[in-house]
């Protein structure tokens, strides 16, 4: 096995013992439990699915076969149906991420009901802004007065990539309003560590106990897009000091490894991080050794510890898998190892 080519072969296994496993032909959508005992969908779980969607890009843009087109349109279009044959959703956080997951689907395949869907939800999350807190994106429709990074971060990064792609001088000013309330209201001024949220109780309170992955990697990519729509460096700043305080708030100093942090919507968190990790690498590669470090370590962990002879992904990286494996755990494990297909695609693994 030539050394250029390992990460690859490692995703596309990864790849393939996702649809496997989880696939359910009769649905047209990933089970969200394996083993699936005839109750695993009966609670849907939408934005699990907007990263069903995401990871099958990432499929298409390193193999570029046809079948993995075929199959991320039937993926897409079992989500709509199984949401009730619509794209919209109580939680602006699930909209924003299956938005996102649809413009990455135009881009590689320039087919554009993927943008239309992507444009019909961004009108939709809109509506989240609103005077409760001092302003910002609600979490959801039904709880306007909770704000929390979950549906701000995403947000930012949405309105900036439609406006790289429209250019719509409105889709850059919510962006930066967006992301101006989350650096203020939920991010720490000394270590630039990310909160989760505020007012979940009723209470006007920041959760500062909750540190999640999620949370770092979705304003790290706020950061990024930003500063691709203005080129101020300040906005890399800003990333970059949240990327170092993720490594010191939860980063395990001893094993290198970051955190289990739970079943259910937590396993999706390390895989979001990672995801952005990877953009902050391309963008500032003489910055990179760090990060590049960090996702090669946990990636050579999951890869031999954390993953079972079926190709199920355990939610350590480091451990034997759960007796029951959740979709979104699987998730994050796929995209941890296209993470370093990519890292290894674009040169950057040579040069660390």
């Amino acid at each position: 096995m030539a050394a250029q080519g390992i990460w690859a072969e490692r995703a596309a296994a990864a790849q393939q013992d996702f649809k496997r496993l989880f696939w359910n032909e009769e649905r047209g959508v990933m089970d969200q439990v394996v083993p699936c005992r005839g109750t695993c969908n009966d609670h849907w779980i939408y934005w699990w699915h907007a990263h069903v969607v995401d990871v099958l890009v990432d499929a298409l843009q390193r193999t570029e076969a046809s079948e993995d087109e075929v199959l991320l349109e039937r993926a897409f279009r079992g989500a709509k149906k199984w949401n009730g044959d619509t794209l919209l959703h109580n939680y602006y956080d699930d909209m924003e991420w299956m938005a996102l997951a649809l413009l990455r689907a135009y881009r590689t395949t320039g087919k554009p009901f993927y943008k239309e869907g992507a444009l019909e939800l961004w009108e939709d999350i809109k509506t989240a802004w609103n005077d409760n807190m001092g302003g910002g994106m609600a979490w959801k429709k039904d709880q306007l007065d909770y704000k929390n990074t979950p549906a701000n971060a995403p947000a930012s990064i949405l309105a900036a990539r439609i406006y790289q792609m429209d250019r719509r001088e409105e889709d850059l000013e919510w962006a930066l309003r967006i992301y101006q309330f989350n650096k203020e209201r939920l991010v720490d001024p000394e270590t630039g560590f990310v909160w989760d949220g505020m007012n979940r109780l009723g209470d006007g309170q920041i959760d500062y106990d909750w540190k999640y992955t999620y949370c770092q990697g979705v304003f790290i990519g706020a950061g990024i897009e930003l500063y691709n729509c203005t080129g101020d460096e300040n906005y890399l700043v800003d990333a970059q000091r949240t990327a170092a305080a993720t490594v010191q708030e939860l980063v395990d100093p001893e094993t290198g490894m970051l955190p289990r942090e739970g079943n259910d919507d937590c396993g999706l968190f390390k895989g979001i991080l990672i995801r952005y990790l990877v953009n902050l690498i391309h963008i500032q590669p003489d910055l990179a050794l760090p990060w590049v470090n960090l996702i090669r370590h946990n990636a050579i962990s999951l890869w031999e510890q954390g993953r079972s002879e079926a190709g199920l992904f355990s939610l350590s990286w480091a451990g034997e898998p759960e007796p029951e494996v959740q979709l979104s755990g699987q998730l994050s494990g796929v995209m941890l190892l296209e993470a370093m297909a990519e890292l290894e695609r674009t040169k950057v693994l040579e040069s660390k």
